[in-house]
């Protein structure tokens, strides 16, 4: 997975805690990731079923790039099939507040009239108004 960088020059991530941040929660996935596993512990397919539309791949990817950040551990179940299974670690439960703000503004500013349009796989807005 290609490391965050900004367009602009200007911008140096090193001195910005904002930006780093951003640039590992706007990752496709990550955030929907870390909702599910705020509720708990998850094995892979479980997580996968429960995230929704994210392909096998791509969520080994973000669940391996969220451990190497101690957002998420994995942990092998004591089952016979040692499953693993993945959780959020401290730093990953210290993610809560921004899932909550964001669930909370969407709640207050997104309402169905001003859902955004349906884009189709062109990048074309699929409304037709």
């Amino acid at each position: 997975m290609a490391a965050c960088t900004p367009d602009h020059s200007a911008l140096n991530l090193a001195q910005q805690p904002a930006a780093r941040g951003i640039c590992v929660l706007q990752e496709k996935w990550v955030l929907h990731i870390i909702a599910v596993l705020l509720d708990g512990p998850r094995g892979f397919n479980e997580l996968g079923r429960t995230v929704g539309g994210c392909n096998p791949s791509t969520l080994r990817d973000r669940l391996t790039r969220l451990e190497t950040l101690g957002l998420v551990q994995r942990a092998t179940h004591d089952d016979a099939q040692g499953r693993p299974q993945y959780r959020l670690t401290a730093a990953g439960e210290g993610l809560r507040e921004v899932i909550d703000a964001i669930h909370t503004w969407s709640v207050l500013h997104l309402h169905s009239t001003h859902a955004p349009p349906a884009v189709t796989r062109d990048g074309e807005s699929a409304s037709t108004t």
